[in-house]
């Protein structure tokens, strides 16, 4: 999408993750023992790794996305940095077979547009929207966007199976999202 990339020459994803790192997630207020799953990221995505590294050091567990199948919601498999990785569909790094499967509190999300209700333009795949609506009736999950600043327009068109975020975390700093406008 246009505005990624525009946004990914201006920063660079490498010095947006570094940026995104510096705030951390204690925005949130997370349990000492919380899982945040994270992502491979891909092209001009934001690399969530530093700030994945971080809360390895604070103490957190970290998980990285599966891929089950075509209309199957993602499952999470612990990582730690220097892990095997087996190359998936379109090339997206996972965890191996043999890492335990979790169930994170926190999910960082990949997307391509984001509004102020939290709503996401994804990759057309509905994967994260199938995974936070079956991890929320699991128990509460927070969800929080990992972007450009540049990504966020007015709205982004959304159905009722569309899982909204609770946050989104750019380059300068945590956006809280609001159904109500």
């Amino acid at each position: 999408m246009a505005l990624r990339a525009e946004a990914a020459r201006l920063h660079g994803p490498q010095s947006a993750g570094a940026r995104l790192a510096e705030h951390g997630l204690s925005f949130l207020n997370l349990r000492s023992s919380a899982t945040v799953s994270g992502f491979s990221a891909i092209g001009e995505e934001i690399d969530p790794e530093p700030l994945l590294i971080r809360l390895i050091g604070e103490g957190h567990g970290a998980a990285l996305p599966v891929m089950q199948g075509k209309g199957l919601p993602l499952i999470f498999r612990a990582w730690t940095p220097g892990d095997a990785m087996a190359a998936a569909v379109w090339g997206i790094p996972e965890p191996l077979a043999s890492k335990a499967e979790v169930v994170p509190d926190v999910l960082l999300v990949p997307l391509l547009a984001f509004d102020h209700a939290g709503y996401r333009l994804g990759y057309g795949g509905g994967f994260y929207d199938r995974t936070l609506d079956r991890l929320r009736r699991l128990k509460p999950v927070v969800a929080v966007g990992i972007a450009y600043d540049e990504q966020r327009v007015d709205a982004v068109p959304h159905l009722h199976y569309d899982q909204p975020l609770d946050w989104v975390l750019t380059p300068s700093g945590p956006l809280k999202c609001s159904l109500q406008g």
